[in-house]
């Protein structure tokens, strides 16, 4: 039997801390979490001093195919699947370092990340558990068209749902907009129709299956919502000359229980982003407190491996950045933990520290209930108690 003893522990739910937590775990899972307790005898004590206990953040949208060059798509097209596949294992080792012990990879190639997924959940210590989409659904030549996930029609929609079930992901995801990454897409336009959108909804939940929906545009967001999509990725409402956060569509998201999954955050220090994006800070802050204010359930996740600011390991600074947008040190560590979790189907046994939850666990020095930046700090990581940090 394992004991963790630490300054203060967040559950992944109460507000509240728990002072001095004694937690003890066994064969994987947490059995006990007590303030002050008393360790039992002959467990393994491992006291990590004056830091914080955190569950294991659970990152709702990473691409472990992508490595975060200046060249994303051209070094991806030219590897191998031997080669990306040993680049996917090292991201995931690199999200585990940051604390991340479950993701969720919205867009693979090849379905690169079900092996992967196999990998880590026979070692733990090899990475994350992963929640894989595979190739994301999209239109021919449409954002990240390359990845092989091209679909069009209503019947092509719908037979590319087919096989994700088949071949068994956890998610499916959609471009219902065309993206940065990938020249000749729209980012502020759909690509598909709402028959379409409707279509893929529907056999995705046939087949017992959540479907997100990539939409940085109000456009885009506007037309998931309306088809049923679960969730959808980014969700920055952006117009082709800056943001509009539509309270009608705010509202149905919180009728429908539509969740948001951010992908703010990134590395301190990098280039500065282009004008159009620049001029869109202050309507993007204010357009979160609105989606805050409706009540929309709102769940962090990092985007790692797009663009060289955002590399793998980078999730803490997206938790941040969720607290410099206005959002609660404890409504962000929720988002990272017990709500990412439900988001994904998993809340049954992680995102929080509680008896028979998995023991994924993080320590961070300080305390990231006062001051967010702690989670930069991570000091130890646990995942299915074995310690990898």
């Amino acid at each position: 039997m394992l004991a963790l003893r630490a300054r203060s522990l967040f559950d992944g739910a109460c507000p509240e801390p728990v002072d001095r937590p004694l937690v003890t775990v066994e064969g994987g899972r947490i059995v006990s979490v007590e303030a002050r307790g008393a360790a039992p005898p002959g467990a393994t004590v491992v006291d990590l001093g004056d830091s914080t206990l955190l569950p294991g953040f659970v990152d709702t949208h990473v691409h472990l195919a992508f490595d975060a060059s200046d060249d994303v798509v051209g070094r991806v097209r030219r590897a191998g699947d031997a080669e990306l596949l040993e680049r996917m294992r090292a991201a995931g080792r690199a999200a585990l370092a940051a604390g991340v012990t479950t993701v969720r990879d919205l867009g693979d190639r090849g379905y690169l990340s079900l092996r992967l997924r196999a990998e880590t959940a026979a070692d733990p210590t090899a990475g994350p558990k992963v929640l894989a989409a595979g190739p994301p659904v999209t239109t021919p030549g449409g954002h990240c068209w390359f990845l092989g996930g091209q679909a069009e029609g209503v019947e092509g929609v719908r037979a590319a749902v087919r096989e994700r079930a088949e071949r068994g992901v956890d998610v499916v995801k959609v471009m219902v907009t065309g993206g940065d990454l990938t020249p000749g897409s729209d980012p502020y336009r759909p690509q598909y129709g709402p028959a379409e959108l409707r279509a893929a909804v529907r056999e995705a939940h046939r087949h017992e299956l959540p479907i997100t929906a990539h939409a940085h545009a109000a456009s885009g967001i506007a037309v998931a919502v309306a088809a049923g999509f679960d969730s959808i990725e980014h969700c920055f409402f952006l117009t082709d000359d800056g943001v509009h956060f539509d309270r009608r569509v705010l509202d149905e998201m919180v009728r429908a229980g539509v969740v948001a999954s951010l992908t703010l955050g990134a590395l301190p220090g990098g280039p500065p982003p282009p004008p159009r994006i620049a001029q869109r800070a202050p309507g993007m802050v204010a357009g979160l407190a609105a989606m805050r204010q409706a009540g929309v359930t709102t769940v962090c996740g990092s985007d790692s491996g797009v663009f060289p600011v955002k590399p793998h390991g980078c999730y803490p600074y997206s938790v941040a950045a969720m607290v410099e947008r206005g959002y609660t040190p404890v409504e962000a560590l929720r988002a990272a933990t017990s709500t990412a979790a439900r988001l994904c189907g998993i809340a049954a046994h992680k995102g929080c520290l509680a008896p028979g939850y998995d023991a994924d666990v993080v320590a961070v020095a300080g305390d990231p209930l006062t001051d967010i930046t702690a989670v930069h700090a991570v000091t130890a990581v646990f995942r299915g108690g074995a310690r990898v940090v």
